[in-house]
């Protein structure tokens, strides 16, 4: 890998992103996909489940994410006619037994867990951190892009992980370099409607939602909606609670949420990406 190599598309299965890889160049398409492990959501097309299987190098049971999203990805894929690296963490089950809680507003450690440090292991393991990092945030999003700024030493951002063991059995951590995030949408001004005008009449499905379907960062009204779009899928974060005896949020369970009854008619163009529970990935 050369130094005009170390540039990758960080794909999270929304348009925004997948704009990105489609009109920047780039070496490495990334994908990190939030695995399950519970039977009861195991996913129903064998066909895509064997697919899914082969790409991340371990038996795929199901998603917390859309099914939608491996169906965009995979038309994604053909689209840009390029193959997309796609990597998992632990399952996110096994993650909120680690904690002994359920990730929520306050203790964010399912993205952590679930999309970054997979990604970072995989460029790691390549031998290109810090790789340049092309983010899908669009003009007026300059806010999310100074947040993520803001945690970069000189323009990099580092990542705590396990790089060893001491001699006592401890794990050995050191914080290493990462990425260089670039904002290429925000720097040619490109807008919402234009990301959206690209993919019209183009062979490539997207999810009505990219990320998690019950993440605790979007608005009770949208995952309420969810709920109707995806239950089973909600069905799922649910059940986390019930197993766990807790809660994601701290104003309502699932089970209250999915009780509640819409009193307005919405759409989900309502939500912007801070209603929406954006990973900001």
């Amino acid at each position: 890998w050369g130094v005009e190599a170390r540039r990758g598309d960080s794909l999270s299965g929304g348009r925004s992103s997948a704009y990105v890889a489609a009109n920047y160049p780039s070496c490495l398409l990334l994908f990190a996909l939030v695995c399950v492990s519970d039977p009861l959501h195991k996913i129903k097309d064998e066909g895509i489940r064997r697919l899914v299987s082969e790409k991340i190098g371990r038996e795929f049971i199901g998603t917390a994410e859309s099914d939608d999203i491996l169906r965009t990805m995979f038309d994604l894929e053909q689209f840009l006619g390029r193959p997309i690296s796609w990597v998992a963490g632990e399952f996110f089950e096994d993650v909120i037994d680690e904690k002994q809680i359920l990730p929520n507003q306050f203790r964010r450690y399912c993205t952590t867990e679930l999309k970054i440090r997979p990604m970072f292991r995989h460029l790691h393991a390549l031998g290109v951190t810090p790789v340049e990092t092309l983010i899908g945030f669009r003009s007026g999003e300059g806010y999310r892009a100074q947040r993520m700024m803001e945690k970069t030493i000189d323009g990099v951002a580092h990542f705590k992980d396990i790089v060893g063991q001491h001699k006592d059995g401890r794990k050995k951590w050191a914080t290493l370099p990462f990425q260089r995030p670039i904002f290429p949408m925000i720097e040619d001004g490109v807008r919402s409607d234009q990301v959206h005008s690209f993919w019209k009449d183009r062979p490539v499905h997207f999810a009505t939602r990219n990320n998690c379907v019950g993440c605790f960062h979007r608005n009770p009204i949208l995952l309420r909606m969810m709920k109707d779009e995806d239950p089973i899928t909600f069905d799922w974060f649910l059940r986390q609670e019930e197993r766990v005896g807790g809660t994601w949020r701290s104003d309502a369970s699932f089970s209250e949420i999915a009780k509640h009854r819409l009193q307005a008619v919405f759409d989900f163009e309502d939500f912007g990406s801070c209603d929406s529970g954006s990973c900001g990935l």
